[in-house]
């Protein structure tokens, strides 16, 4: 099948997908209150998920509805972007100036590929800040979601960025030196470096990256920081503290993460949640995140990652090399080691994982689902995990169709979520028990 007409059955799956939704059942169910009592003999797990689900205003349920279903087409227009942009370079002989530029500059391959990296990455950034902007900025603000000015968004765009330049062009001098040295295996080697890079980034970034937007400071709050770090001296989490950070300066979502590595492990939750959870939908969140980091899913994901890349990494050999006999001479490009074909390699990757977006979201969502489990075990707060669920949902669509969320979702649904938690309620799982 070619790629326009993947792209077209894509844009059908968008268009269709919200649409097929499961019936819905108009059996009275059981109101929110009456869920939330500690007794669950006879409780219908079915009935009290769509108890919760019905509890959300039609207009807000609209609302999010909107807003998620919107991120589908943002799939599509980032890589129409992206592939325009790198076709565009190409054609143009913006590529291959920026090479000859950075060769008549140095003899070094590696200084070369330096200078080739920084123009490239900057002309990149300023053509698709448009839709950045409009993605990050405009469209949040128009739900709702942003809290943020424009001068204050911009300047953690400016140190993001920056940061992110600086690990791209060092990625890319490593990469060009394995192309150079390599030109047959460059593949199977670069499958291990980008590993590397994604294990480095996800340990990193939370603990020096992240205070570069945000304060973190101590949480002195004792009723909701000694549950927490009860918790994680029970699952052996090697902390003496929490921090909470200044995300409402941004925007009013939730958030939590347990971070780092070598000594340098923290758990931290932003402002939101103190602000508009309780505490055993904290502890819920917080349990949630403990899961992630028990359950060693850092490490994982990069795993999985290396795995998808090592597929996608194959079809680039084959297909970078194909591209090249047809049009190098044409674009002037000569091999793989050239900084030239760039937007080459860029473009046909992008088309790869473009399509691989479904296997990619279905890996993520079921370590998602597997934190949610270690969760609800952990914090044994069902009514506090529906409650959470539904406070995601004015940015996550509640109810999606099955196929449609295993497609589109990298995360459980809401309405799995509380049937998981409905479910574990309606066990009445005792709170201890002899030997």
């Amino acid at each position: 099948m070619s790629i326009h007409r993947l792209l077209l059955v894509f844009v059908c799956a968008i268009c269709v997908l919200p649409i097929v939704t499961r019936g819905q059942d108009q059996s009275p169910s059981p109101s929110t209150a009456e869920l939330s009592a500690p007794h669950t003999e006879g409780l219908d797990p079915a009935a009290a998920t769509k108890a919760w689900l019905d509890s959300v205003p039609a207009d807000k349920r609209a609302k999010s509805d909107a807003y998620f279903e919107g991120g589908y087409w943002l799939i599509l227009w980032d890589y129409l972007l992206g592939a325009a942009i790198m076709i565009f370079l190409l054609v143009s002989g913006i590529s291959v100036r920026l090479r000859d530029f950075a060769e008549r500059t140095t003899r070094s391959r590696t200084l070369q590929t330096f200078l080739y990296a920084i123009p490239f990455i900057l002309i990149v950034t300023l053509l698709t800040f448009p839709l950045t902007y409009y993605e990050g900025f405009v469209r949040d603000h128009a739900y709702g979601l942003s809290t943020q000015s424009f001068g204050s968004w911009l300047s953690d765009q400016v140190k993001q960025g920056a940061v992110l330049m600086i690990a791209l062009v060092i990625l890319l001098v490593v990469l060009y030196g394995i192309f150079r040295r390599a030109p047959r295996t460059w593949w199977i080697w670069a499958v291990a470096v980008m590993a590397l890079f994604s294990m480095l980034g996800s340990f990193v970034f939370p603990v020096y990256v992240a205070p570069l937007t945000n304060k973190y400071q101590l949480l002195n709050d004792a009723a909701v920081r000694d549950p927490i770090l009860q918790m994680a001296r029970a699952n052996e989490i090697p902390v003496d503290h929490v921090y909470e950070f200044d995300a409402s300066r941004q925007s009013n979502r939730v958030s939590a993460n347990v971070s780092g590595f070598l000594g340098t492990t923290r758990i931290s939750l932003n402002d939101n949640l103190l602000k508009q959870c309780t505490l055993p939908e904290i502890r819920v969140v917080m349990a949630h995140e403990m899961g992630h980091y028990i359950l060693n899913h850092g490490a994982k994901l990069v795993m999985y990652s290396a795995i998808i890349n090592f597929v996608s990494f194959g079809l680039l050999f084959v297909l970078f090399n194909a591209v090249i006999r047809r049009q190098g001479t044409k674009w002037r490009l000569r091999d793989i080691s050239d900084p030239a074909a760039l937007p080459l390699l860029i473009l046909i990757y992008a088309t790869i994982t473009f399509l691989l977006t479904p296997v990619s979201n279905s890996v993520i969502r079921v370590t998602e689902r597997e934190a949610d489990a270690f969760g609800i075990n952990t914090a044994r707060e069902p009514d506090g995990m529906a409650k959470v669920a539904l406070k995601l949902g004015t940015y996550r669509k509640l109810n999606p169709g099955e196929i449609e969320e295993l497609i589109f979702f990298d995360h459980p649904s809401g309405r799995a979520r509380i049937r998981m938690a409905m479910d574990w309620k309606a066990a009445r799982l005792p709170a201890g028990g002899s030997n």
